[in-house]
């Protein structure tokens, strides 16, 4: 990771947070902007992928040993077949030496495409994504 790069945390001293909690904008998916190259949501899976490689290490490096990191993930779908990514990015957590202490499912409701993904659904037979899952992983 080079210097200003927002997977970064190298302004942080290591072992020196007590919570982290983050819900990561997901491969494209949903465009957070249109210029920002360090922007995860601009990414295709893969290199999605790779750059929570980095997430997790540095995540790893900055928490405290006993203490938690929280990641809110979910899944996608591409030319009609799913794409598990949140369980890719759980074992990227456990790659990096993270231990899985909880694993919740988080129910979809009332989302901004809901609509239009339903209406798809039933034009195109298949099943809305209806959740996401919380990782609770411990140091």
């Amino acid at each position: 990771m080079h210097k200003g790069d927002a997977r970064n945390l190298d302004f942080i001293s290591d072992e020196s947070v007590d919570l982290i909690c983050t819900h990561p904008p997901y491969a494209d998916i949903i465009k957070y902007s249109e210029n920002i190259d360090e922007d995860l949501s601009r990414l295709k899976v893969k290199d999605f992928l790779e750059e929570m490689k980095k997430v997790a290490y540095e995540s790893y490096r900055v928490l405290k040993k006993d203490k938690f990191c929280a990641v809110l993930m979910g899944d996608t779908r591409q030319k009609g077949h799913m794409i598990p990514m949140s369980f890719d990015v759980m074992k990227i957590f456990q790659d990096a030496g993270f231990n899985l202490k909880e694993l919740i499912i988080k129910e979809q409701h009332n989302c901004r495409a809901t609509g239009y993904w339903k209406t798809n659904s039933i034009k195109y037979n298949f099943l809305l994504i209806a959740h996401e899952y919380l990782f609770v992983f411990r140091k």
